[in-house]
């Protein structure tokens, strides 16, 4: 019944939207534009590399990893010490966007994954990626790069423990129907291939989403030349914010450059990132030599039948994930296209509980694609950001979007998403406070 009450709902938004909307108006006009624009970019730049690879290791996930293993080390009554720090540092190992954490923790939890550790898998996987972590203290500050990883490790940990014990009778008997499953047949595999299974295919989703560390200098064909960090590409147009003044232009302007004026496109690689320049350039050479060892894995050591369950998992998370994804990356471009930059400025300005709070509001609805937060929230220190404000922001920011947001709600249900983004939104405005009284 609830999920035809949700189906409701989101038919009935369209339809009030579709009657009342003033499609004459200019802003809705350019909203709307903005809404395709940011959905073919996601299309392009994050679907095959990055969605398309994680649905695939949640299907694996669901298909071979066994019950009592997961529930021996992250189900509710596994050892906390153990369940705990692993999924609380995961990130620094995947270095992935949200987008790829998602069908991964609706893979642990289908096979018996407690609340609390997976809720910790899902804040720090996105939370502490380790080049968006260097990149922040390097551009926004040392200060605000420590307290993010601390934060995000922090974060973890507690909204994990409060989420398994507000919920504590739910795990329990979620746990005792686990319990109850039959148990599934041997398998074909010893631990360590299954381990190197796992591994090449996670090798394979970190690769080919290693995300671009350098800015770009683009010459257009009228001789201009600027540093700018990409915000949105599209087949037409890219979408940039200008790192460095030229002419009349001011650092932090967006700019939309047609494709067909661009003359050359280069790298302008920080002196010490040149190493993840290089993983980024040459990206897709290791990305397909950890495809072909899954590929000759798979090839020697399943079968039929394995592969078909494999597909048929695999298929049951994207037709339940990707469309959610979709439309939330729709809604984030439309919304965003109707909220002018000022005026977020303004609002994130000082360090008041306000101010911390409609950051981690804002961070909590806003889809960031990896490492894009950071020139963003550099322009928005230049429009009066405070630093309270700004680590509230990068804390939620993350680990929550609208697009995140849907999915946790079809995999976990309405009021534990409800907790979990509660606990993200607020403890985030908290710390960001702290921290602005502080170093602000």
């Amino acid at each position: 019944m609830k999920k035809e009450w949700t189906i409701f709902a989101g038919l009935a938004a369209i339809f009030l939207l579709a009657y009342f909307l003033n499609f004459t108006d200019s802003n809705i006009q350019r909203a709307i534009m903005d809404a395709f624009y940011m959905l073919q970019w996601y299309a392009r730049n994050h679907t095959l590399a990055c969605v398309v690879p994680a649905m695939f290791i949640a299907g694996a996930i669901a298909s071979f990893l066994s019950k009592e293993t997961v529930l021996r080390h992250l189900g509710p009554k596994a050892n906390k010490v153990e369940a705990y720090s692993v999924a609380s540092t995961s990130g620094t190992v995947l270095a992935v966007c949200s987008c790829s954490v998602l069908p991964m923790f609706a893979g642990i939890y289908r096979v018996g994954a407690g609340l609390g550790p997976a809720s910790a898998f899902l804040y720090s996987g996105p939370a502490i990626n380790v080049m968006a972590i260097f990149l922040t203290a390097r551009v926004l500050g040392f200060d605000l790069g420590i307290a993010r990883i601390i934060g995000s490790v922090v974060f973890a940990v507690v909204i994990g423990v409060i989420m398994a014990a507000i919920f504590r009778k739910d795990e329990e008997k979620r746990e005792a129907v686990f319990m109850q499953l039959p148990e599934p047949p041997p398998s074909r595999r010893n631990l360590f291939q299954t381990a190197l299974f796992f591994a090449a295919m996670i090798a394979f989703l970190v690769f080919s989403d290693w995300a671009n560390p350098s800015q770009t200098t683009i010459v257009k064909k009228d001789g201009t030349k600027m540093q700018v960090s990409v915000l949105l590409e599209t087949t037409e147009m890219l979408r940039v914010q200008v790192e460095e003044p030229f002419g009349d232009v001011k650092k932090g302007k967006k700019l939309e450059i047609p494709i067909g004026e661009i003359e050359t496109r280069e790298a302008a690689t920080s002196e010490g990132y040149e190493w993840a320049n290089w993983m980024y350039v040459n990206r897709w050479y290791f990305a397909f030599a950890c495809l072909a060892a899954t590929l000759l894995m798979i090839a020697g050591w399943f079968d039929k039948n394995e592969l078909s369950d494999w597909m048929g998992q695999t298929w049951g998370f994207a037709r339940s994930i990707i469309p959610l994804l979709f439309g939330g990356v729709f809604v984030t471009g439309f919304v965003g296209a109707l909220i002018p930059e000022e005026t977020v400025g303004r609002l994130v300005g000082g360090n008041s509980i306000g101010a911390n709070l409609v950051a981690s509001v804002i961070g909590a609805m806003w889809y960031f694609a990896t490492l894009t937060e950071i020139p963003i929230i550099e322009t928005l220190r230049g429009l009066g950001m405070g630093k309270g404000p700004a680590l509230s922001l990068l804390l939620a920011g993350p680990a929550l979007s609208l697009p995140s947001i849907a999915v946790i709600y079809s995999v976990i249900g309405f009021k534990k998403t409800a907790v979990f983004v509660g606990l993200t939104v607020i403890m985030s405005a908290i710390v960001g406070m702290v921290f602005g009284l502080f170093f602000g």
